[in-house]
């Protein structure tokens, strides 16, 4: 694993041994550490928070990587599970906090590197606790920045789609319905265990105002948060309903035209099957061109006729000109 020491406010970094790691974390009075974790051991055989001195049964959990969301107080420690939005997919950061410091471990890339220093820069905080919130709001952050980002998509889909509707667009509709899913599957059950701490913690007495402050915003930002990830899941059932919608709209104009075929064409078609019928009356009584004319034409001129003043009367003539 790789360690590096974050120093506040200014989010300059240095890397150290996990060694002084050590010291630091025993030693320092406001700390934050970086940690990388890399494929070359499992925490199940070397704990990562015994590598940091950090020695605890209930520790365990920390860096390993089939963990999903978690929010708890182990005594003088807090421990969290935080998902973080990278690109399309769901990454966790593993979060230890105490009075004096804070360490921050991640498989890969650190997802809330840019961010979260500029955070630091930004709100100065003054004590690990603040940093910790920090670290959480930053976090909630990319869960907003993704709803935003897909939302304005679904809304452009939408809007092209009344302009101009194309089979990809309700692909690109699904994908962005599954993304919304997505981001829910992941934000509600850390919100749940977060919801659960954090409110124990402000209720209690001995907890101070301004961490009372801290929680508050918090739980608030949180809130948001899944309102914003709910609000994408809906614009996205709305879209793909009007993409419905849409086609189904289609599909009536098409059975309004076959409706419009076959009232002038059914008559015509039973005037062409009865004269092509041998029997006595048609061979013997029509024999002359005038009855041919008058009959076998005349009553084909005077079905359309009728089927055109019928559909000229009716709504299907007026819906169909009215969608054209």
């Amino acid at each position: 694993m790789i360690v590096t020491r974050v120093s506040v406010p200014d989010g300059g970094r240095t890397r150290v041994s996990p060694a002084e790691a050590r010291r630091l974390i025993a030693e320092d009075p406001f700390l934050l550490l970086g940690v990388q974790l890399l494929d070359e051991a499992d925490p199940a055989d070397d704990p990562v928070a015994g590598r940091l001195g950090l020695d605890d049964d209930d520790l365990a959990w920390f860096g390993r990587a089939d963990q999903t969301s978690r929010a708890e107080f182990l005594g003088d420690l807090a421990g969290f599970v935080v998902p973080v939005v990278v690109d399309d997919t769901i990454a966790y950061v593993h979060a230890l906090a105490g009075e004096r410091f804070v360490v921050a471990a991640h498989w890969g890339q650190d997802v809330l590197a840019s961010g979260f220093t500029a955070q630091l820069c930004r709100e100065r905080p003054r004590d690990a606790v603040a940093t910790l919130f920090l670290l959480l709001q930053e976090a909630l952050a990319t869960f907003r920045r993704a709803t935003v980002r897909a939302l304005l998509q679904v809304e452009e889909l939408e809007d092209a789609m009344f302009e101009h509707r194309r089979p990809e667009q309700i692909y690109r509709l699904s994908q962005l319905r599954r993304r919304a899913a997505l981001l829910h599957h992941a934000l509600l059950p850390y919100l749940q265990a977060v919801d659960d701490v954090v409110a124990r913690r402000m209720t209690s007495s001995d907890f101070p105002a301004e961490r009372q402050r801290l929680a508050r915003e918090f739980v608030r930002a949180a809130r948001l948060v899944r309102t914003d990830v709910e609000s994408l899941q809906d614009a996205a059932r709305r879209a793909l309903a009007s993409y419905s919608s849409l086609i189904a709209g289609e599909q009536n104009g098409v059975i309004n035209r076959l409706a419009i075929v076959s009232v002038v064409f059914l008559p015509l078609s039973f005037l062409t099957g009865f004269f092509g019928m041998n029997f006595t009356f048609l061979t013997d009584k029509l024999e002359t061109r005038d009855e041919f004319w008058l009959l076998a034409v005349g009553l084909q001129l005077v079905a359309v006729a009728a089927a055109g003043y019928v559909l000229h009367r009716t709504r299907i003539w007026r819906r169909l000109r009215d969608d054209d």
